[in-house]
């Protein structure tokens, strides 16, 4: 039995079983901002979403997805993945099973035995999502607040698009001073990673002068960097007073992390490269972050977010999550986790969605149409979708 919903999506009573009839993966490539950025290790012209639509007996749908550099050969692993491999599972299941479902999905052998990161985490992610999403459709809640989320001032925003290795040193300084004094963000994030460390220093330093002694600055090596050179820059960072440095070296050195953290006072920041609960439990207990960075859209969805950002919070930890998804399901999980102190701002896919991430005074306001925020606009397959084979 259904009820009326002001917010225009159905919402269901508490006993009633919502089934799942179709399972639909599509594929979005959306250009990022100027036609072309990168970091230490990457170049993009576009991003990619790899997603699911999962359909129900109720006429609810439940949009799910993960995120890539817009690679349509491998983005067609991960749709494959999903139709293949985790479709038949869900046939016939109820929407509000969703961590039975996660558990049947993560435990099947022979995802499991093939997968358990990559293509059959991203997949399993995108899955995940979309369930979490039909989750708090039926119950008529943005998903913040079926979560349990307090934080109705919203959340700081930082923005990460006007820092890329990409630009030249002046429009780095120009994009980041406007993010700080014309569009009230609390923080930028500065790429590193050049050749040069000289060059990567000077970079920063300018822009702390732009930005003033208050607004936070990250800074970000995307892996780039050796234990020699990643002491030797975060030494530097200390004095321009550095929020963190982020992914100094290879995303799965834990030892290599907890002897840097032991080298310098700048705080470490990853996890966007980690794809299990297990990977942040290694780097936690070593001692070797400061700032976890979980990604619902590489770890197991948003089921597995929150067992890491649990494991965050008994280690007193600040969570940062990072947007792989560009924000919309990371605004959710900021808004609902006590850990999540502060999310990053990338604007890319904002025209894809029915009710995009918004920052108003330096703040994300919380969402209000229910759902985790993934649900698609009518016309993003027709503006931005790439055909499956």
């Amino acid at each position: 039995m259904t009820k009326p919903n002001p917010l225009g999506r159905a919402s269901t009573t508490a006993t009633e079983e919502i089934r799942i009839t179709a399972v639909e993966p599509f594929l979005l490539h959306v250009p990022v901002t100027g036609q072309h950025i990168a970091d230490s290790m990457h170049s993009l012209t576009h991003w990619g979403v790899p997603g699911v639509v999962i359909q129900t007996d109720s006429g609810l749908r439940g949009f799910g997805y993960t995120g890539t550099h817009a690679h349509s050969a491998s983005d067609m692993l991960i749709t494959d993945c999903i139709s293949k491999v985790y479709a038949p599972l869900l046939l016939g299941e109820s929407i509000h099973d969703v961590l039975a479902l996660w558990k049947k999905m993560y435990h099947f052998p022979p995802a499991q035995w093939v997968g358990r990161t990559g293509i059959t985490q991203l997949a399993l992610a995108a899955v995940d999502i979309a369930l979490w999403d039909l989750k708090a459709k039926a119950a008529g809640q943005p998903l913040w607040r079926l979560m349990g989320g307090g934080k109705r001032e919203g959340i700081p925003a930082y923005n990460t698009d006007g820092g890329w290795l990409s630009l030249s040193k002046a429009q780095l300084v120009d994009n980041c001073r406007r993010s700080i004094e014309e569009r009230g963000f609390q923080g930028v994030k500065v790429k590193v990673g050049l050749p040069s460390a000289h060059e990567d220093i000077d970079r920063v330093r300018a822009v702390r002068s732009a930005i003033g002694p208050v607004a936070g600055l990250m800074v970000d090596a995307n892996g780039r960097c050796d234990l020699p050179s990643a002491i030797a820059l975060g030494r530097h960072f200390e004095e321009l007073e550095v929020a963190w440095f982020e992914e100094p070296m290879w995303y799965d050195d834990v030892e290599g992390h907890r002897r840097l953290a032991e080298s310098i006072r700048t705080p470490i920041a990853l996890g966007e490269q980690l794809y299990s609960l297990d990977a942040f439990t290694a780097f936690i207990g070593a001692g070797a972050i400061h700032y976890p960075q979980p990604d619902a859209t590489r770890l197991g969805g948003i089921s597995e977010f929150w067992q890491v950002a649990d494991l965050a919070l008994a280690y007193r930890m600040p969570v940062a999550p990072h947007a792989g998804d560009m924000m919309q399901v990371h605004l959710q999980m900021a808004l609902a986790h006590p850990a999540c102190v502060i999310l990053e701002y990338i604007p890319w896919t904002l025209e894809c969605f029915r009710e995009p991430a918004q920052v108003t005074n330096g703040r994300f306001t919380p969402p209000e149409l229910p759902g985790a925020g993934t649900e698609l606009r009518a016309d993003a397959l027709e503006r931005f979708g790439v055909k499956l084979t």
